[in-house]
């Protein structure tokens, strides 16, 4: 039997031009070289946002072991050190862990600039979306070194959350947008429905701040030394959340049935259907945890259901519309525009 010759692979050289081209500006560099698949640009955009959630349940983690002071300083570990020593506790171990998923998020982010800046035609509006998430990750970064620096004031910690929040905004609209076209949006509702879903987005921001209060009163200070609280009674602000919380139970219910009364597509009633089963679980898990004085675990996975919530609100605010198909032209960089009009032209 004869052996088949190895495959050969041709690897281009690098030139130096190309070499100074890709020190100048390596986005540009990479997306004349390579072009990505829109479900890879997809899935660029949702590992950017899964990663988001990740970091603020590693967060929560910190705080509810006690470990939001396990490295007493930022950027460095301990004094000279950027890792923990041997003198330290786990504590360490646990908020060092939370600083190097950090670096994972940044590398998500970086991944859903690369492919939404190399995908063909070129989407301004993408590209924007992941810059605004490195930009609001550095941040939160440098934010979350000013609450340790200041020894886990609770109305840091706050802000840190609220940041967070944010940024699960906008990767939770990128990840949408992938799914999209760049052509004008379409309203699929009425503007009856639109005021009563921005009467849920607000209701639901008011939540979620409520909750910051609660967990900056509450009994997790995220030390075990003395650390500065909220100076409310915290089972008072829970009874407030709750209220909120029910608001927003209400007014996704009585969306659903707005929604299938008028007959509304099916996007959107799909999308109040999976917030109102997320909000569920949610209100399960946050009236155990009040009952039983705040479990740890319980806590944590609250922590997580309130991101789920917001993406879920964020997904029915978003299921309001629809866009045409990518408009091909628009905010095309100059050195594919012939490429990409060759491309949809086809063969003469």
């Amino acid at each position: 039997m004869h052996k088949r010759p190895p495959t050969m692979v041709c690897v281009p050289k690098l030139t130096p031009a190309d070499a100074v081209a890709a020190v100048r500006n390596p986005l540009a560099f990479i997306a004349d070289r390579w072009t990505p698949d829109p479900r890879t640009v997809r899935r660029a955009a949702l590992a950017a946002l899964v990663m988001s959630v990740v970091i603020v349940v590693t967060g929560g983690a910190v705080r509810l072991t006690g470990s939001g002071l396990g490295c007493p300083t930022w950027p460095e570990c301990t004094a000279g050190s950027l890792t923990p020593t041997e003198a330290l506790s786990y504590h360490s171990a646990i908020e060092f862990t939370n600083r190097m998923l950090t670096y994972v998020l940044c590398a998500a982010v970086g991944w859903a600039i690369i492919a939404a800046r190399s995908e063909k035609p070129y989407r301004r509006s993408l590209t924007r979306l992941g810059w605004a998430q490195f930009w609001l990750v550095m941040s939160n970064a440098i934010l979350g070194g000013i609450v340790v620096l200041v020894g886990l004031n609770p109305y840091t910690v706050a802000a840190h959350f609220l940041l967070a929040t944010a940024l699960i905004t906008v990767a939770a609209v990128m990840w949408q947008r992938t799914g999209e076209g760049d052509g004008e949006p379409r309203l699929l509702v009425g503007k009856a429905v639109q005021q009563l879903v921005w009467a849920l987005v607000a209701v639901t921001l008011l939540l979620i701040t409520a909750g910051t209060v609660v967990t900056g009163a509450g009994p997790h200070p995220g030390d075990s030394g003395d650390v500065e609280r909220i100076k409310v009674s915290w089972s008072g602000v829970a009874e407030l959340h709750a209220v909120f919380a029910w608001i927003v139970v209400s007014l996704t219910f009585a969306l659903w049935f707005f929604l299938k009364g008028i007959d509304a597509p099916q996007g959107p009633r799909d999308r109040v259907r999976d917030l109102f089963l997320i909000l569920l679980g949610q209100g399960v898990i946050g009236y155990i945890q009040y009952f039983t004085h705040l479990p740890t675990i319980l806590v944590g996975l609250h922590m997580f259901g309130s991101c789920l919530v917001w993406i879920g609100v964020l997904r029915v605010l978003l299921s309001l519309r629809e866009r045409a198909g990518v408009d091909t032209t628009a905010d095309l960089p100059a050195q594919s525009y012939d490429a990409v009009s060759a491309s949809i032209a086809g063969p003469r």
